[in-house]
């Protein structure tokens, strides 16, 4: 008889177990951010929490979060960027000749290089999409070529410093509407409100179409939890960027994109199809996707978003220089696949890639705050990523089983 009244919470806690673990992948994410954030609060003396942090720890890494909203989505497909940092060099190259050597109004100059990243993407995609040469010694040539293309814009010379306007998009912040007479700045706690309230808004109507629809796989508990926890740490945030000089135009930039090409990647063809190439090639063919058209698109826009974080890391160091991008791409790579991206292609979020980005971000501002030297910064990642692909293969091969 007792066997029979626990039954019925045998089984509930047994459901929550599988559903936990079926998310194993996204905790682990989140619970790896949580722990490191803990862990270099409590050795750095607090440092790393510190509003003043908080706000830089943003705005540079602003531009590795945008690169890794672009390569998560060529990972996705089956593809690899090599050449972002370059291009980064390359668009603030131009930048810097457009803006003070030809007298081009900033706001046309950035412009201008948005479409000469849409052009290198385009010259990238083209050679992967039609003429099927794999993308890694596309890129790879791209990489070559285009720090090049940087050295002989800048003839080996550095290029500053460049108007306030500009400088504003790196390293500017919203208005403060307290004037700086208030203990936070009211604009970035209005808008985390909104961001919360729209969160809240959005999931469950979400939720309600999928139970309309018979499709809700989610429990209400994890629903909630989600929701909260999501809410929390953005109020935390915000508080944090409060107290100190507001909203960066950085977050603006990169929220905005966020938010955008998740949805574009959950529910628009284009995404789908994305997805749907990384997953199986042959069968999306077989099966309607102009897998040749989304491969250039997806370049295209990859060239994009790199000229974007060129304009954005540029503007944030008030210089152009050859040495610009060194490395970025191998930050963003990392990024992707620390955040939950698979290696083969078919699986990962523009969440993930975000996370992701921020735990490598925390990493170098907290070994750096704690002195480690760059040799044993670089071991620790090497680690760290070595780490989250083997927890892929595992995770693949446990839910196989």
């Amino acid at each position: 008889m007792s066997g029979s009244s626990i039954t019925p919470q045998t089984s509930s806690l047994r459901s929550a177990f599988e559903f936990l673990t079926g998310q194993l992948r996204q905790i682990g994410l989140f619970i790896a951010l949580i722990v490191i954030v803990i862990f270099f609060q409590i050795t750095t003396g607090g440092i790393t929490l510190a509003p003043i942090n908080v706000s830089n720890l943003i705005i540079q890494n602003s531009y590795i979060l945008i690169l890794a909203i672009g390569m998560v989505m060529v990972i996705i497909a089956g593809h690899i960027d090599l050449s972002v940092g370059s291009v980064v060099a390359f668009i603030g190259a131009a930048a810097g000749v457009l803006i003070t050597k030809m007298g081009v109004p900033w706001p046309v100059a950035v412009v201008l290089c948005l479409v000469l990243g849409a052009l290198i993407g385009a010259w990238q995609g083209f050679w992967v999409a039609y003429f099927k040469i794999p993308a890694f010694i596309v890129t790879l040539a791209g990489m070559l070529t285009f720090r090049g293309l940087t050295e002989i814009t800048l003839q080996n010379t550095a290029i500053s410093p460049f108007p306030d306007g500009f400088r504003a998009i790196g390293a500017g912040f919203l208005p403060d509407l307290g004037g700086g007479q208030t203990v936070v700045e009211p604009l970035t706690i209005i808008l985390a409100v909104l961001v919360v309230l729209g969160m809240i808004g959005f999931g469950i109507r979400g939720r309600m179409t999928r139970r309309k629809f018979a499709v809700e796989d989610e429990p209400l508990w994890w629903f909630i939890a989600k929701l909260a926890f999501t809410s929390l740490l953005i109020a935390l945030v915000a508080y944090l960027l409060a107290s100190y000089n507001g909203t960066p135009i950085a977050l603006v930039i990169l929220g905005v994109l966020t938010v955008v090409y998740s949805a574009i990647m959950a529910r628009s063809v284009w995404g789908r199809h994305i997805y749907a190439i990384g997953g199986n090639p042959l069968a999306a063919s077989l099966s309607g996707v102009k897998t040749p058209r989304v491969t250039f698109t997806l370049f295209i826009n990859m060239g994009v978003l790199s000229a974007l974080a060129g304009l954005v890391f540029t503007s944030q160091l008030n210089l152009a220089s050859p040495r610009n991008g060194d490395g970025f791409e191998l930050d963003a790579i990392a990024a992707v696949f620390i955040g939950g991206a698979a290696v083969t292609g078919g699986i990962g979020k523009i969440t993930g890639a975000i996370i992701g980005g921020l735990i490598i971000g925390i990493l170098n501002n907290g070994m750096s705050i704690l002195g480690v030297g760059t040799e044993y910064q670089a071991l620790i990642k090497g680690l760290v990523l070595l780490a989250a692909v083997a927890f892929d293969v595992f995770n693949k091969r446990r839910s196989g089983r």
